[in-house]
């Protein structure tokens, strides 16, 4: 089975802007420029589908009719896959800085 989440279906905050926008501020000076614009995004994004996927399995747990076990288990896997993404970029970076610092100059 194949899953293709296409900018309707997915939640808004991990939608694609349509077109970039141009700015004059330096890469990283605004709170939503550049990298740390994009990690900050991509960091909420992730705890908010933990946190959405926790509250799933609280609801599950107190046996609430409404909500689905199928539901719930898609909830948990986007959180863990969105968790192991972060775990990955976090290594990069930390890489990335470890090999930099142990540069010759």
């Amino acid at each position: 089975m194949e899953l293709r989440l296409t900018p309707t279906t997915m939640p808004a905050t991990v939608r694609p802007t349509p077109a970039p926008r141009l700015s004059s501020n330096p890469v990283g000076a605004g709170a939503d420029g550049g990298f740390s614009g994009a990690l900050k995004s991509a960091l909420s994004s992730v705890s908010a589908a933990q946190n959405e996927s926790s509250r799933l399995q609280r609801e599950v747990q107190m046996e609430n009719p409404k909500v689905s076990l199928e539901e719930t288990m898609v909830a948990i896997q986007k959180a863990q896959i969105g968790f192991q993404a972060t775990l990955h970029v976090r290594n990069r970076m930390v890489q990335a800085y470890t090999d930099i610092m142990n540069m010759q100059v």
